[in-house]
Order: C-alpha cells, then sequence, then structure tokens
C-alpha cells in the first residue's frame, strides 16, 4: 500500500499560525488553537503543509489500506477554517449529536469529514466547543489509544 502523502511535519504549529494571512485569519486561527488544546489535550503536530492535527490513531479499512491520521485538527485557509471532525462520520452517536448541535451552530458549509466556516463570528462558539468535544470523544471510543 502506498503513503498517505499527508505526514507529520516537524514544521512547529505556532510558526505556521504565525504565518497566516490576513491578520484576522491569523487571530482567528490563534482561537482555534487554544479550543482544541483545550478539549483535546493534546499539543498539536503539522500534517503536511497545512493542516494542524491534535492525536494520532491507526487503523485498517475494510479495503485493507492502512490509515495514521490525526484525531482531529484544523487548516485555516484563506477563504475559510476547515475543521477536521472526523468522529461525527465514524460514530453513530456523534452523528445524532453532531446533527443536533449543527442546526444551532450558525454559518458553516461541510464536506466529507469538514466543517468549513468563514470566519469565528458567523458561529456560536459554545456550539462549536461542544461539536469538537463530542467529536473527540467519540474517536476516543472508536479508536482507543494503544
Amino acid at each position: 500500500m502506498a503513503e498517505a502523502k499527508t505526514q507529520i511535519t516537524e514544521v512547529v504549529p505556532a510558526d505556521f499560525i504565525a504565518g497566516v494571512e490576513p491578520e484576522a485569519k491569523r487571530e482567528e486561527a490563534k482561537n482555534i488553537d487554544a479550543l482544541f488544546r483545550k478539549i483535546t489535550g493534546e499539543k498539536p503536530q503539522m500534517w503536511g503543509p497545512s493542516i494542524i492535527g491534535y492525536g494520532q490513531y491507526r487503523t485498517t479499512y475494510a479495503s485493507g489500506r492502512d490509515v495514521h491520521w490525526m484525531r482531529a485538527g484544523f487548516s485555516p485557509r484563506k477563504a475559510r477554517h476547515s475543521l477536521y471532525l472526523m468522529g461525527g462520520y465514524c460514530d453513530d452517536i456523534a452523528a445524532k449529536r453532531r446533527d443536533e448541535l449543527l442546526a444551532k451552530l450558525g454559518k458553516y458549509t461541510t464536506g466529507k469529514s469538514c466543517l468549513y466556516i468563514n470566519k469565528l463570528a458567523d458561529v456560536d462558539m459554545g456550539v462549536l466547543e461542544q461539536m469538537i468535544t463530542s467529536d473527540w470523544e467519540a474517536m476516543q471510543r472508536k479508536y482507543p489509544e494503544s
């Protein structure tokens, strides 16, 4: 099997965040980082050139593909923040909770396992904290640390 393209790098997440433009996006990235650190208790690592990840896990899909990936994370992209919240997609309890919380979150879009937010002012930060917490707990249930 081929290695995943996105791997952990030696880049310091705080250094990456310091280079995020524009300044408003950089300040929001600092707030998102602080929120993930508070919830996960993890020190972040850079995954590839632009994803900040918290924790990691390994699994093998039914197809036989081995996966090494972050438990949660985000990327402060120029247009919008991409939050990687996989727990709601691999755990029925978290999926139900995610749907309930999305109804209260505010302005967002979603992708396969991403939550996209243009700016933090568009969402209820308390609801976002609950979403990240629920997702983190789901990942801990589904992929307990060994």
